[in-house]
């Protein structure tokens, strides 16, 4: 393989989804700013198109979720992946850059490295808390791993896997301490009232586990909060319809104000944040909102998971995973109920002690965080490449 230029090195990457999009776009303006003359190709969404991607492939072909969408999706990923790993074998990049999607990038980082080419992964897997055995396939992956959370770095570093710990993206855009009230007013809700935001989560398998019991929940607070405000953001058309059929079932039709999309600004706007665990749980947390977190698989997925003891910690929310310790309510498979979860929520909205122990605790995770995660990841990357050429 030819040495790297270090004034104009060509760098592929390759983003699954548009928050890796986003990741990558940032990533790149990083890189641009230290190596103006670098090049990129690979796949990537709008944003790193904007930055100077050269897309060989729509990002939309690898959006793909739920095990029946992944399946039916399956040949023309496998397809895809053959002939990006014979592309960059043949015309070597001088790194690869895989952006989350650990399934599909980790294994094409594997035959590439394999072929003698620089590899990197952007946002680590979750191989921390559950199926740690996985580190071994990342170690014979990747040249480099990028993690966005602090002990992440620590568990790669005690796996011999070479990290740098670049902050979280999210905590570079998102400032706690927003004034709820002009978000409210952007959203067409009285700024002197309360408000509740609902994110019964982003894919139907959540609704189907959560939206009665977020429905319920929602319920029991109307009754004793007459003045609380709802809304939901919703991910998708079909999650939308889900929580729609949940609230008609709990005679909530048109009591809560349901948004496409917009979750940062419906968290924004609120006093109290009711979610689902996953993203949402730590961007609430880097905007300060006080939170009530719900966790539910199938009773299956989850007595193999504890059984087989693949689940390694002790916290499902991020915030609490960060602190070591329930800074937000969590409640988990059978605990998930109207009773417990509005009570966590009646317990906010009424307690400003409660509510301040939680903003507490999220201020100072957001400073561990907040890194420019982008700059770092580009001199961490660029660090890598003149270690591998030089």
């Amino acid at each position: 393989m030819a040495a790297a230029s270090s004034q104009a090195p060509r760098i592929a990457l390759l983003a699954g989804e548009l928050s890796g999009d986003q990741l990558g776009a940032d990533l790149m303006r990083g890189i641009k700013r230290r190596l103006p003359d670098a090049r990129f190709e690979g796949v990537g969404g709008p944003a790193m198109a904007a930055e100077g991607l050269d897309s060989l492939y729509p990002l939309e072909t690898f959006s793909v979720m739920g095990l029946v969408e992944v399946l039916r999706h399956l040949p023309t990923l496998l397809r895809i992946r053959r002939e990006l790993a014979q592309r960059f074998i043949d015309d070597p990049p001088d790194m690869f850059v895989g952006i989350d999607a650990p399934d599909f990038n980790l294994g094409l980082a594997k035959r590439l490295r394999a072929a003698g080419i620089t590899t990197a992964h952007y946002v680590s897997p979750t191989v921390w808390a559950w199926r740690q055995g996985r580190i071994k396939g990342i170690r014979r992956a990747v040249d480099l791993m990028l993690t966005v959370l602090p002990f992440e770095a620590d568990f790669y570093e005690a796996h011999a896997v070479p990290v740098a710990f670049v902050g979280h993206p999210a905590a570079d855009r998102l400032e706690p301490g927003r004034d709820p009230r002009p978000w409210r007013e952007r959203l067409g809700l009285d700024p002197e009232r309360p408000v509740l935001a609902v994110l019964p989560g982003s894919r139907g398998s959540e609704l189907e586990k959560l939206g009665a019991a977020f429905a319920r929940s929602v319920k029991r607070l109307r009754r004793d909060h007459p003045r609380l405000q709802f809304i939901a953001p919703m991910a998708t058309p079909r999650v939308r319809g889900l929580f729609e059929a949940h609230l008609a079932d709990a005679g909530l039709a048109g009591v809560v104000r349901l948004l496409d999309g917009e979750s940062e600004a419906a968290m924004s706007a609120a006093d109290v944040v009711l979610l689902a665990c996953g993203t949402a749980a730590l961007e609430a947390m880097l905007l300060g909102r006080p939170m009530v977190v719900a966790y539910k698989v199938s009773g299956l997925t989850y007595g193999l998971v504890k059984g087989l003891g693949l689940m390694k910690i002790r916290h499902y929310a991020m915030p609490n995973v960060l602190a070591g310790r329930e800074l937000a309510p969590e409640y988990i498979q059978s605990a998930v109920s109207a009773e417990n979860l509005s009570g966590a929520v009646d317990e906010l909205l009424r307690e400003p002690a409660a509510r301040a122990r939680q903003v507490e605790g999220y201020a100072h995770l957001h400073e561990q965080l907040c890194r420019s995660a982008g700059d770092r990841a580009a001199e961490a990357l660029i660090a890598c490449l003149n270690k591998h050429h030089s």
